[in-house]
């Protein structure tokens, strides 16, 4: 006998077919219910049921409802209910997770019979529960075309729901949502297609089931084509029978054939199944029995929909529709509300011959079969401490957001307009209709430079103009329509007005609409030529949606309903990224959460300690940004809190995120070559001890150039600056801003620069064929002349123009303090050798200062996320979004070790290696890594081998320069480490 028919009899199988004296195992349909070990469960639901007299087991044929949110007097009911009528189990709604776990073992501990523990939970526990996060609801995943994740989502779901102590959800929804007008399905179906809703439920279905926890495929027959909500009415449906094989129950035959275990019957009237008047499916046999179990052979649990609903309700008192419900065939009556008397017509009705005892057994034998699978045979309270913390781990999030992500569909994009491209060529702005949309517009920022405006819906004529005007100077404008509702009576929450100013809008300017919300909305917006579905408005979808807009993600969604001509099923599929940075959770990328978290007490102590005020600290992985803090203050006293906005001097990165960049620009064209020497592009340093340098060993600072000079000094007296070098305003001949009231003589920078040429050079150290490296600032003075002599064109200007602008860095500048507010420019030294007072928003480095603060070496300034997207582009090989600024080999030339005798790159700097030590790169950190440290408590690290970069970024020199406590605690190094121990690495 094989296996499956061992399964099938072990636990009782009705309706066996014989062909020919033999048993047809084709015919037969594996029973849901079944353990791995058919015995063992046979034996537990025979003790169980003879334990119980004929009163107990009408008890488990009840589920009531339960909430964690109401008073003792509701506690009470139903832990009365639990000991009097022994019911079978609850259903619980809303509440706290952890106010329901302690509720859950209060009643477990006072049921003499297991109780099943249910939640209607379509989109997760939080659907019911406080606490928790939300996964996308149907109509989002239907967009997904990866079915594994809809699998990873019913897994995690399954975890959480055994963390609760609960057993079945209600869930899927298989409704072929056919009617646009829907007003109780909607976003709560997969999509308009059977096959779209078949495929994605069979996905969720496996989920859940396969990791402990029983499925419900609801609403049978199939709620997908009504225009009435059985919560409020009974609704008709008066499509034909056929029509409905082949549309509704389509998703429940796909859903059988792989043991589906639970079915829940709506409450609706389908004339063509039954056509008794004003008869509900939950109530009807030839529903519930004559097709659910004999025709379509469903073995599994059939739950009524809620019985207090009105589609039955207003027809039936309570005891009386559980009684109707019981003869229709149904199993669990959901939602009871008047338990007592339920039991009393149910036992009328056994006298009567309406419904045999025998009959009741089978389906309490059958509930408590299930229970065994569900694992009640062996109960266990529920561990409630750090239940949410349990409830909501990092792989949770990472799991929505990849869902999230996923479902994004661009559903028009004309002339490719996305991912945006050319960023230095527009001018962008951001609207928000109907909220303020703080999230989008953050991320979106994060790209180039945006101006942002936001307006309520359904504003007035007068606002709708003011709105056009402000928008008039940009060129582009990214419309986040919010404020969507899932009413198709109120046009899902669309004002026309506000669907007039976008078309307005886009008669003057390009214009892309992201529809935050149910994508039937887009009923409205026909005629739009960009337009982004994000299915729902929270904190994850606006953050995702510039990531697509960008190209930091591909979009991958396709449209799982038809709204109209232009929006129809099957719109959008798969539009590629553009190398840009994208934003996420470091489980995404494989990282460990609760050790990133490690970092906090790092950046904690440092602050304690006041090795700095505040810190910004980064992390990309795989191109994601998966970390990004803000810590402490810009000053120690009471002052702003440092953010992802704070800019901070970065001072020697200068180095290798200014000049070096287009050294390596020019290398990679072919006009710079290492080889040459610096008299080759600078002809006036003939016959100085500068001019026979080669470019090769000035980057490596092998040259023999000093380690700095002290410019400022010669221009200092008696502890006072000198009235010829600088005034307290600006006038003729001192336009060179060294800090706020205080300009140097337009000639300062010459000065600076011959002092650089003449300055001594140390020697060759006998028997040595080089210099010895010596680290200097004077590396990059040369450097930039250089690069200035070959582009004929400032530095600043050039890197503008190719580097910064086209990359979207609107906050990578020099001199700050003459382009922005200085509010949130972190301060640095006051200084009380030279400048006599606290500098803030002009750079730190004196000599960059006294060069007007441009130089080679430092004083650029930016955020976080700005050294981060140049550090990709490294990672890139050269390119970012599109743009391609230097060749792959270049990139590779100037990162790798240059040098016999230190651990330096050209320009770049490396970890420790065997000739060289004092790295400033964490221990963990491989050889291929290179970054930069900057004076001021900054570095910035890049890893091509595992695809990673590490932002520090604080303002450790406020208010004394003189302060090393960040270098002394190894505060960047030890996070460095951490970075790396969050993907596995150990010392």
């Amino acid at each position: 006998m094989s296996s499956k028919l061992w399964r099938v009899l072990a636990i009782g199988f009705i309706g066996l077919t014989f062909s020919s004296g033999k048993l047809d195992e084709s015919l037969l349909v594996e029973d849901p219910l079944i353990s791995p070990d058919p015995i063992s469960q046979l034996n537990w639901v025979d003790s169980v049921f003879n334990s119980l007299t004929f009163e107990e087991r009408l008890g488990q044929l009840f589920m009531v409802a339960a909430y964690s949110n109401k008073d003792q007097a509701h506690v009470n009911e139903i832990s009365e209910l639990i000991k009097s009528e022994n019911l079978g189990g609850l259903i619980f709604f809303q509440g706290g997770p952890d106010r329901q776990a302690r509720l859950t073992n209060y009643y477990q501990a006072q049921s003499k019979t297991p109780l099943f523990i249910a939640m209607d939970a379509e989109w997760g526990i939080s659907m019911r529960l406080d606490s928790v996060p939300d996964f996308p609801k149907a109509m989002t995943l239907g967009a997904v075309q990866n079915e594994e994740l809809i699998y990873d989502m019913g897994k995690e779901m399954a975890r959480q729901f055994k963390e609760l102590g609960m057993h079945i959800n209600f869930a899927p929804v298989v409704d072929v949502n056919s009617n646009p007008d829907n007003p109780v399905i909607g976003y709560r179906a997969f999509g308009g297609e059977k096959e779209v809703v078949a495929q994605h439920a069979l996905a969720y279905m496996k989920g859940l089931q396969e990791n402990g926890v029983i499925a419900n495929a609801k609403h049978f027959p199939g709620h997908g084509d009504t225009e009435a909500d059985s919560h409020y009415s009974l609704p008709v449906i008066k499509n034909p029978e056929h029509q409905i094989w082949d549309v509704d129950l389509y998703p429940y035959q796909k859903l059988f054939k792989e043991n589906l275990m639970s079915v829940m019957v709506a409450h609706l009237n389908v004339p063509s199944l039954d056509d008794t008047g004003n008869m509900a499916t939950s109530l009807s046999k030839k529903v519930v029995t004559d097709l659910l179990q004999n025709r379509m052979n469903f073995q599994g649990l059939i739950f009524t929909d809620a019985l207090n609903m009105k589609g039955v309700a207003v027809a039936n008192t309570p005891g009386e529709v559980d009684l109707k419900a019981l003869l229709a065939g149904n199993d669990v009556l959901l939602y009871s509300q008047d338990v007592p008397k339920a039991k009393i017509l149910i036992k009328e009705a056994v006298a009567d011959g309406k419904i045999s005892e025998k009959e009741i057994d089978r389906r309490v034998k059958k509930i408590l079969k299930a229970k065994y699978w569900a694992g009640l045979n062996n109960y266990k309270p529920i561990k409630t401490y750090e239940l949410v913390e349990r409830l909501d781990t990092p792989e949770t999030e990472a799991i929505i957001e990849k869902l999230y992500a996923d479902a994004f569909t661009v559903a028009t994009n004309k002339d490719n307009l996305i991912p945006f491209k050319n960023l230095d060529l527009h001018s962008f702005a951001s609207l928000s209709i109907g909220d303020k949309g703080e999230e989008f517009q953050k991320y979106l920022s994060k790209y180039t430079k945006f101006e942002h405006f936001s307006i309520e819906k359904a504003a007035n004529e007068t606002t709708h103009n003011n709105t056009i005007k402000k928008l008039e100077d940009y060129d582009v404008v990214v419309v986040g329509l919010m404020g969507i509702s899932n009413s198709p009576r109120r046009n899902f929450g669309v004002a026309p007005a506000d669907v007039q100013l976008i078309k307005d809008l886009s008669k003057r300017q390009k214009v892309v609409t992201v529809l935050f919300g149910n994508a039937y909305a887009s009923k409205q917006l026909q005629g739009l030529g960009n337009v982004v579905f994000a299915y729902e408005n929270n904190k994850v979808t606006q953050e995702l949606a510039p990531q697509i807009l960008f190209g930091g993600r591909a979009a991958k969604g396709i449209l799982p309903v038809s709204v109209n001509e232009q929006f129809s099923h099957g719109v959008g599929g798969y539009l590629a990224p553009s190398s840009r940075l994208s934003y996420g959770t470091p489980e995404s990328v494989g990282m460990d959460s609760n050790i990133l978290d490690k970092i906090d007490a790092v950046a904690e102590k440092a602050i304690r300690i006041q090795a700095t005020p505040g810190a910004n600290i980064l992390v990309v992985k795989d191109g994601k940004v998966v970390f990004e803090r803000s810590y402490g203050k810009l000053e120690y006293k009471s002052s702003p809190a440092v953010n992802s906005e704070t800019l901070y001097d970065l001072a020697s990165i200068t180095k290798v995120l200014a000049t070096t960049q287009a050294v390596m620009f020019l290398e990679s064209r072919g006009e710079l070559d290492m080889k040459n020497s610096l008299e080759d592009y600078l002809p006036e340093l003939k016959g100085t001890n500068k001019g026979k340098m080669i470019l090769s060993d000035v980057m490596a600072h092998e040259a023999g150039l000093v380690a700095f000079i002290p410019y400022y000094a010669r221009t200092v007296e008696a502890g006072q600056w000198r009235g010829d070098y600088y005034k307290p305003a600006a006038a003729p001949g001192f336009n060179r801003p060294v800090s706020n009231d205080m300009y140097g003589m337009d000639a300062l920078r010459d000065s600076i620069w011959h002092w650089t040429i003449d300055s001594k050079i140390t020697p060759i150290p006998r028997g040595a064929s080089k210099h010895k490296y010596v680290y200097s600032d004077l590396t990059m003075y040369l450097m930039q002349a250089v690069v200035e002599r070959v582009l004929n064109q400032p530095l600043e200007s050039f890197l503008d123009q190719n580097f910064y602008a086209p990359l979207g860095l609107n906050t990578m500048t020099f001199n700050p303090a003459m382009k922005m507010s200085i509010d949130n420019i972190a301060p640095t030294e006051n200084d009380i050798t030279w400048r006599k007072r606290q500098v803030k928003g002009y750079v730190h480095d004196q000599g960059a200062a006294m060069y007007g603060g441009v130089a080679g070496h430092a004083g650029l300034f930016g955020t976080a996320n700005d050294l981060a997207v140049m550090m990709q582009m490294m990672l890139n090989g050269g390119n970012y979004g599109g743009v391609n600024l230097i060749r792959p080999e270049t990139v590779k030339k100037f990162t790798k070790n240059q040098s016999s005798q230190s651990r330096r790159g050209w320009g770049w700097d490396k970890p420790n290696t065997e000739i060289g030590s004092g790295g400033s790169a964490g221990d963990l950190a491989p050889k291929s890594t290179f970054g930069h440290t900057g004076f001021t408590g900054t570095c910035v690290w890049a890893d091509p081998e595992n695809d990673l970069i590490y932002v520090f970024l604080s303002n450790r020199v406020y208010p004394d320069a003189t302060n090393t406590k960040l270098l002394r605690e190894g505060i960047r190094t030890d996070i460095h480490d951490i970075i790396y121990e969050a993907m596995g690495k150990k010392k």
